[in-house]
């Protein structure tokens, strides 16, 4: 759906065209086995509702969309397509280098987003997480493409905490996208779901065929339940920015906030680069607050922040990172807006934060 906007490709995005007395939208299809002599033969290789889905995302990203099971099986089946040297964000998902050292007999090189990244040479691939998972630090894709590839390196980009209206990675010089769509994308915090949209076709077939020999396949309710999500994101992510800007306004000054970020201020130091590469932002911040005992203080106290380990959803969600095995303090917290009323949202946070 070329010439349209966010919102209206959000909606319109993998949906048949219209037939009579057909539903006026698809539902899953649960089959594991079909008839012979079509396209589809088995459940494990192909199933129509991954390709209505697969057909959205693919149109926002720009390329050729291959869905899984959940984010780390595509980060899995991407990684699985390596060999030699790959390079990773030492301070993106920390399940990421986990997965890799734990499973995987692949040299491992690893850089903090913001750089200075190390020299390609003999690197196959360089994955980067921008803005990152829990720092929401950020890199210069198309400079970090363009250098990766006088290498011979492949660039894929994690746009799990952009989602794809927020930042189209393969526009800007990467050859390949992956994303958690259990996040923003689904949006509702009840489906597990990733994706991989790949610039080259031939690539894309190869983690198709990854997908179906390594069993990582979705579930046709929870892809269809991530499509019906999809539909929403445009306004779900203009309410959640708003929240977020607006949090981060409130949360300035407080006396017991520390290391406060969103690339979406002027006031972040990631703004100058974020606001130059994407094209809005979300409702994703974090924050430090002084120990674990002032985290749980802060959770109890809120009636509409819930204790959670996701982001993206409806409901406004708060994460202390270090508890899951994040390098990061014990007391910073990852915080993610939801579509609350703003008012609501920023007076609840306030009475809910430790006070000395």
């Amino acid at each position: 759906m070329t010439g349209f906007g966010d919102g209206t490709r959000c909606v319109h995005g993998g949906t048949a065209q219209p037939r009579p007395d057909s539903p006026f939208l698809a539902s899953p299809v649960f089959g594991s086995a079909f008839h012979l002599g079509g396209s589809v033969t088995y459940g494990r290789s192909d199933n129509p509702t991954w390709r209505a889905l697969e057909s959205a995302i693919g149109a926002l990203d720009g390329g050729e969309c291959v869905v899984f099971a959940s984010g780390m099986a595509a980060i899995s089946a991407l990684l699985r397509t390596c060999a030699g040297t790959i390079v990773l964000p030492s301070d993106g998902y920390f399940l990421t280098r986990q997965y890799v050292q734990a499973e995987l007999p692949l040299k491992v090189v690893t850089a903090p987003t913001s750089g200075p990244w190390p020299a390609f040479d003999g690197v196959s691939l360089v994955l980067v997480e921008t803005p990152s998972n829990p720092g929401l630090d950020v890199c210069d894709i198309t400079a970090l493409a363009a250098e990766a590839h006088a290498a011979g390196a492949l660039v894929a980009v994690d746009n799990t905490t952009a989602t794809p209206l927020g930042q189209r990675p393969l526009e800007l010089g990467a050859d390949v996208v992956v994303a958690s769509d259990t996040k923003a994308l689904a949006g509702h915090s009840d489906v597990v779901l990733g994706h991989i949209t790949c610039r080259d076709a031939a690539l894309a077939e190869r983690l198709r065929q990854s997908r179906t020999l390594g069993g990582s396949v979705p579930g046709p309710f929870e892809t269809w339940l991530a499509h019906r999500g999809l539909g929403t994101l445009d306004l779900r992510l203009t309410r959640q920015a708003e929240n977020a800007a607006a949090l981060y306004a409130a949360l300035r000054e407080h006396p017991m906030i520390t290391g406060l970020r969103w690339p979406g201020s002027p006031s972040d130091p990631a703004y100058p680069l974020a606001s130059r590469q994407m094209r809005r932002f979300n409702g994703v911040l974090t924050f430090q607050l002084p120990s674990v005992a002032a985290v749980s203080d802060f959770l109890a106290a809120s009636q509409l922040v819930t204790a959670a380990t996701s982001f993206g959803g409806l409901h406004s969600t708060a994460d202390r990172r270090a508890q899951w095995g994040d390098p990061v303090p014990d007391g910073l917290v990852r915080f993610s807006a939801g579509c609350e009323d703003t008012a609501d949202l920023v007076a609840d946070v306030l009475a809910a934060l430790p006070k000395e």
